[in-house]
């Protein structure tokens, strides 16, 4: 029944797919983190660029990003990322263009964490001589993070399904191979549902997890 997966790499596949997914969300998550602590900071300069980066990112298609990241930043501007060849060129530049994408999300969901600590709070620490760096850092991100691990986790599901739109610029993830499949086989139904089981193994552990984690975490008001 599942003859037509031989001579396919499928695991290699979604281990692109895995490793995709975990650069580009360490990367949302520290250029994300970077972005709200400038949309609440008080330079009016940072704010107003934290602002317009993420109301801007997230309007544009994510598809976009990905190809102009080949498209542009690489066969226009000729940067490769440290990388020498074709595959891993277009590996970092998915992460890149992921990375920079995501974070406009994870930013959105960390603000909303922020807006929930009680403004007492970083009152307090200003009061006994704490910077607003020193602030955000010791007092205000730590509680934040506790109470958006769900939407974080959402960001993070929505994350492992874009990789798909990494295979525009021939990157050898899951929708790359599935692609190719389709073009070579009789068995699109077969050939959808083994792709579709392998995201639902991808995703759907990671989100109940991640939720009771969540739970745990939670800051009890």
């Amino acid at each position: 029944m599942f003859d037509f997966l031989e001579g396919y790499d499928l695991l290699g596949a979604f281990w692109v797919t895995v490793k995709l997914t975990a650069l580009s969300a360490v990367g949302s998550l520290i250029w994300g983190t970077l972005l709200a602590g400038m949309r609440v900071g008080p330079v009016p300069v940072m704010r107003g660029f934290g602002t317009a980066y993420v109301n801007i990112v997230r309007n544009i298609p994510l598809t976009i990003i990905i190809v102009f990241t080949s498209l542009g930043l690489n066969q226009t501007m000729n940067i490769t990322l440290g990388a020498t060849d074709f595959s891993a060129i277009n590996f970092r530049l998915a992460v890149l263009g992921l990375t920079a994408y995501t974070s406009a999300f994870v930013c959105e969901a960390l603000r909303s964490g922020i807006n929930t600590v009680p403004l007492g709070q970083a009152e307090a620490a200003r009061a006994i001589g704490l910077s607003f760096s020193q602030t955000l850092r010791l007092v205000i991100l730590p509680q934040a993070f506790r109470s958006v691990v769900g939407p974080l986790t959402n960001v993070l599901i929505a994350l492992t399904k874009n990789t798909t739109v990494a295979s525009a610029i021939g990157v050898a993830e899951a929708a790359y191979l599935m692609k190719g499949m389709i073009e070579n086989e009789a068995q699109l139904l077969l050939i959808s549902a083994v792709f579709a089981f392998g995201f639902i193994v991808l995703t759907l552990p990671t989100g109940l997890i991640l939720n009771w984690v969540g739970k745990k975490l939670a800051v009890k008001r």
